[in-house]
């Protein structure tokens, strides 16, 4: 997929502009130039000369995407280019966007390049189609990788791998299944039981930690609402402050043990308790045997990659519901985020589409990208948020920082966002992470 990059994408339009008018034209060059001569700082451009300026409202969009996310940008970026706001794909007024959703596929497609993309995205996911891809490998493309290895190894254990797995696109589980029980166990075994160097316990550390993402998405199929009533949830923390988020990763790390039984047996399932109480137990019984047995290696093999993974969660988790609209915050639309361009989609199975997890978290991950597109007016009525070039982990980090206006250019604008300046958005972005208090709760959850 090659992105036209002689289209002039503009991430911003003028503060002046409408966002009730659905058919604004794009800003003429002659207007852009003279905006950056007198805001050079707003699109980080020293000199305004015009190629300049061109490049710094370009979308900066990552080659190392894969093809879905390469044609959801797109689409998104010719909308942003046209000053497509989109218009409602219903006459009833009425409708949720949880129910424009639903009939999502159902509803005509309002542009060409809508249906051209969506086209192109079931093609990816068909496997009667001759444009047809099984997921392989989540770090490389068939098309990075010579011809010859394709033809004789990789197409062959494909085709192998795809009378095995549950669907014919998920070669990949079976790939990451037999590295994990190859790799991972067979060098956390070396070892435990046979010899231990600090240069060997490093790279099985560094290495785990690069699996932790894939695995953790490969067995990530329940959903979470980030309502009042979740364990994890953020609303009664204020989402950038780094004291907040300390007691939130701490909480986790040193009660959830009690947390999560006594969670579950407040909720009615006494069984689940059970067996999660269990389970935490059995897994520090064997942490505490381990390092019992041979610490160094534990604390590489083990008891790191654990603390990693702990942490990780809870940061990825942070970045996910960080952002929560002040004044629907029980919307699906406005409870999470989407990200696209971002290694989250590349390695962990399209988990930057957390908003169709919450939306439907029993659909196929090669099917996000498609249903994004098909609901995209849902995600517009909804004032759904978008970003691109930036992943769960330095949105956490960005939000705790406070720089809001790095988060606004990471914005991906539709329906009524386009039009926005960068510090409009970035004032909006701010009011999404107040905490709530009990009262506001109470108001607002309608549960």
């Amino acid at each position: 997929m090659t992105i036209d990059q002689s289209t002039p994408s503009l991430r911003r339009r003028s503060p002046s502009s409408s966002p009730q008018n659905r058919e604004s034209p794009a800003l003429p060059d002659e207007e852009v130039t003279a905006r950056a001569k007198t805001s050079a700082k707003l699109y980080g451009v020293v000199t305004p000369n015009p190629a300049a300026v061109k490049a710094a409202l370009s979308p900066n969009i990552h080659p190392y995407l894969t093809q879905p996310d390469l044609l959801v940008l797109d689409n998104l970026f010719r909308d942003v280019h046209d000053g497509n706001r989109g218009k409602s794909s219903t006459t009833d007024p009425k409708l949720s966007p949880e129910t424009i959703e639903a009939l999502a596929d159902d509803t005509n497609i309002n542009t060409n390049h809508d249906a051209a993309s969506i086209t192109r995205l079931k093609a990816l996911n068909n496997p009667n189609d001759a444009a047809f891809q099984p997921t392989v490998f989540v770090t490389w493309d068939a098309k990075d990788i010579p011809e010859p290895l394709n033809h004789y190894i990789i197409r062959p254990y494909a085709r192998l791998a795809m009378q095995i797995v549950r669907h014919p696109t998920d070669v990949v589980f079976l790939t990451h299944l037999l590295l994990y029980s190859t790799v991972n166990l067979g060098s956390a075994m070396y070892m435990m039981f046979y010899h231990f160097t600090y240069l060997h316990g490093v790279a099985h550390a560094v290495y785990t930690l690069w699996c932790a993402g894939s695995f953790t998405l490969m067995m990530h199929n329940h959903i979470h609402n980030n309502g009042p009533d979740d364990l994890s949830t953020t609303i009664r923390y204020q989402r950038d402050d780094v004291f907040h988020f300390l007691h939130y990763i701490g909480r986790f790390l040193l009660l959830i043990w009690a947390e999560l039984p006594l969670y579950f047996y407040r909720k009615g399932k006494p069984n689940l308790a059970l067996r999660a109480l269990v389970s935490e137990l059995a897994s520090y019984a064997f942490l505490y045997y381990m390092t019992a047995l041979n610490p160094r290696a534990a604390t590489f093999a083990f008891l790191i990659p654990f603390v990693q993974m702990r942490i990780g969660l809870m940061i990825g988790n942070w970045g996910q519901h960080a952002l929560v609209d002040e004044l629907e915050p029980d919307s699906d639309f406005r409870s999470s985020i989407t990200l696209v361009d971002v290694p989250s989609n590349r390695f962990c199975f399209n988990d930057g589409y957390h908003t169709a997890h919450h939306l439907n978290p029993l659909r196929h991950w090669r099917e996000q990208p498609v249903h994004f597109l098909q609901s995209k007016e849902a995600y517009r009525d909804g004032r759904a948020l978008v970003f691109h070039n930036i992943d769960y982990l330095m949105l956490t980090f960005t939000l705790l920082r406070k720089d809001y206006l790095h988060l606004a250019d990471c914005l991906v604008p539709m329906g009524e966002q386009i039009g926005m300046s960068r510090e409009e958005v970035a004032e909006m972005l701010r009011s999404k992470t107040r905490k709530f208090s009990e009262e506001e709760i109470r108001v607002k959850f309608r549960s």
